[in-house]
């Protein structure tokens, strides 16, 4: 087990493409499980956090889907590639740092080492969860596609890992996503 963060029943890494609905998804699962039970952590966010401390930004302003945090996009994927590479960890263990609920929803999972770090660390009670949309749905949800951010590791660096534990369709039919919603709820509370 990690020497930080407690020991927890479940870790549900989510990943998808942007705009395919991750923070959505389990924003969603959270409010029906609790807050108490449930921990939304975002790997993005301590890294964000350190590029805004060392490049003197608005941190608060990196964490909203705004055009402030996408003219910095590239530089800081390019920022934390190079914090990944000297240490692949780095991001994981500062996310749970103090976490004390049972379940925890990584809610931004893009990387392969990331998903390694929390298999090698919490072992059986990591899963993954793929949500995925359609193109067209993610152009709805304001998706345009940016060349050296839709093409980078941090957007493509899971299309091609297999056997994903679970795969949320976020389409836009509402009816078809409560039903997965459930299915996955189910499953969670088993864990509990």
């Amino acid at each position: 087990m990690a020497p930080l963060g407690g020991a927890p029943r479940l870790v549900l890494l989510f990943s998808g493409k942007r705009k395919s609905g991750k923070d959505f998804v389990t924003e969603a699962l959270q409010s029906r499980l609790g807050a108490d039970v449930c921990a939304v952590l975002r790997l993005s966010g301590p890294l964000k956090e350190q590029y805004a401390q060392e490049h003197g930004l608005n941190f608060q302003r990196l964490l909203d889907a705004s055009t402030y945090k996408e003219a910095f996009r590239k530089d800081m994927i390019r920022w934390g590639e190079e914090k990944r590479q000297a240490d692949p960890g780095f991001f994981c263990r500062k996310i749970v740092e103090g976490i004390s609920q049972p379940i925890w929803l990584v809610s931004d999972t893009r990387r392969v080492s990331d998903i390694q770090w929390f298999r090698e660390t919490y072992g059986a009670v990591t899963q993954t969860v793929r949500v995925v949309a359609l193109e067209q749905s993610r152009q709805q949800r304001g998706w345009v596609f940016t060349p050296g951010v839709d093409d980078a590791e941090s957007e493509c660096g899971l299309d091609n890992f297999g056997g994903f534990d679970w795969v949320i369709e976020n389409h836009g039919d509402e009816q078809r996503l409560e039903e997965q919603l459930e299915n996955l709820i189910e499953f969670i509370r088993s864990r509990l």
